[in-house]
């Protein structure tokens, strides 16, 4: 570290560089830009849906041709990476749903991919939207079976592939889902395709609107068996490790804000692009406040992201990113 001496008559005044908002932009340390916003999209069947969801003032469940139409919006505010949920019409314990070739987010993925192609369509590999359990693998005697899941994420994966997906994000926190599915996509020629591991995905208390919205609450215990313990953060490391010995491209930290540190200890331990989920529950309470007129809506949301960068993140997935991506302005 490098040591400075200042001669007593010379006094420090760090205010010098905060005078005018030009000068605080020319010094800034952590900027924003739509180009690392990945925007989350609900989709369900029907046609011209745009349904609101209630837990989170502003997002919606979009049929497919609304999602295609909103995308245009996205595109020209500058976010080029969108991440998709499937809201299925039907579901069974095997969560067949999302391995289907006509599966809702299969469905997305070729339109979005037909009219953009030069978004980037990122797709949820996991089951809880599709089982009528709601747990993120396969229910075995009252279990999660780790590894009969494995296969089945495996197979969503390469259906999503071949439909459109750039990106496939595994979110079920099964041990070795990532080999699983690097595998599979490999066997099936998408070896272009990338993986963005939900590493150290945390069994948070935030995740309630985005339950609500997606449907996917478990119908019976939880998910403190297979997602992370929140007290710990060395064990944050080791996840992350293994996913990227298995073949991630992208590792993320999820939550976001209640875990920064882990974002900033992650940052420091890997080279590897760092993506962080600012998820459903951190979006609703700063919607909430902002209704009470209790928080200025721009201001907080800036301010918030702001953190996630510096925390370390490259790749901020956020229902604000539309909303940041406006205020931000043309790029």
């Amino acid at each position: 570290m490098l040591q400075v001496t200042r001669h007593p008559d010379r006094a420090v005044r760090l205010r010098r560089l905060r005078r005018t908002d030009t000068m605080r932009e020319l010094v800034r340390e952590t900027r924003l830009h739509p180009h690392q916003f990945v925007y989350p999209m609900f989709v369900r069947g029907g046609r011209h849906v745009r349904e609101p969801i209630p837990s989170m003032p502003g997002q919606f469940r979009f049929s497919v041709d609304e999602a295609v139409a909103d995308a245009d919006a996205l595109r020209g505010l500058g976010i080029n990476a969108v991440l998709l949920f499937g809201l299925p019409d039907a579901k069974d314990p095997a969560g067949s749903g999302a391995y289907a070739d006509d599966g809702i987010v299969q469905q997305a993925a070729r339109a979005l991919r037909a009219e953009h192609p030069d978004l980037i369509v990122m797709t949820d590999v996991c089951l809880c939207e599709y089982t009528t359990h709601g747990h993120c693998g396969l229910v075995r005697d009252g279990e999660v079976d780790n590894d009969a899941t494995l296969e089945v994420l495996g197979r969503t994966a390469v259906t999503q592939a071949v439909a459109g997906a750039d990106v496939v994000a595994p979110s079920a926190m099964m041990d070795g889902q990532v080999a699983a599915i690097r595998r599979a996509l490999d066997e099936a020629g998408c070896q272009h395709v990338a993986i963005m591991g939900y590493s150290a995905k945390y069994a948070s208390a935030f995740y309630g609107p985005f339950r609500d919205a997606a449907g996917s609450a478990p119908q019976f215990g939880d998910r403190r068996g297979y997602q992370m313990n929140p007290p710990n953060a060395r064990e944050a490391e080791r996840e992350v490790a293994q996913d990227l010995s298995e073949g991630a491209d992208i590792v993320m930290v999820k939550p976001a804000l209640p875990y920064l540190d882990v974002l900033h200890r992650i940052r420091h331990a890997v080279t590897a692009p760092l993506a962080a989920y600012n998820v459903s529950g951190e979006y609703a309470m700063v919607k909430a406040a902002v209704q009470q007129g209790w928080l200025d809506e721009r201001r907080t949301v800036l301010e918030l992201l702001t953190a996630i960068a510096r925390a370390g993140a490259d790749l901020i997935i956020s229902y604000h990113a539309r909303d940041a991506a406006t205020w931000l302005g043309p790029r």
